[in-house]
């Protein structure tokens, strides 16, 4: 492991499951940033968009919270989807204060196609891994995430 200028950090610090964890979560987010952006895309599309796969129509407001983005970028993000016919808005019946979401059917498609890119970047980023450790990784990660994500 090399730091950008190509010297050692300390073997104390690499010892370390924080940094380790640091720096593997900057290199999956540079992988991910340059492979959606090879593809027209960006990871609050991705997330946006499984989030109405999975749980249909829904305010802006509901999907931000479901997806960990602040409202301003996910206005942002949806502006971004509707321009290219990915999503449509329209008014809520109950509250037309509010829009609701939806997917359309190009909007499935590229829900598909950026997924099929991220399983090509998860499988570069975890190449020296076996399926089986990268399941354990996966359940591992995701123990410690929902032990501190607890309220």
């Amino acid at each position: 492991m090399e730091t950008t200028d190509g010297s050692q950090p300390p073997t104390r610090l690499r010892a370390t499951p924080s940094w380790l964890l640091t720096q593997t979560a900057a290199h999956a987010a540079r992988l991910v940033t340059e492979g959606l952006g090879r593809i027209d895309a960006r990871g609050y599309h991705y997330r946006l968009l499984a989030a109405l796969e999975e749980y249909g129509p829904a305010s802006q407001a509901e999907l931000g919270r479901r997806c960990g983005i602040d409202r301003s970028d996910v206005v942002a993000a949806l502006n971004e989807l509707a321009a290219r016919d990915l999503v449509r808005r329209s008014p809520d019946p109950t509250d037309r204060r509010r829009n609701i979401v939806t997917m359309t059917a190009a909007g499935e498609r590229e829900l598909h196609r950026i997924a099929h890119t991220l399983t090509r970047i998860q499988d570069d980023l975890l190449a020296p891994l076996t399926p089986t450790e990268r399941d354990q990784l996966s359940r591992l990660l995701t123990r410690v995430l929902h032990h501190h994500s607890r309220p």
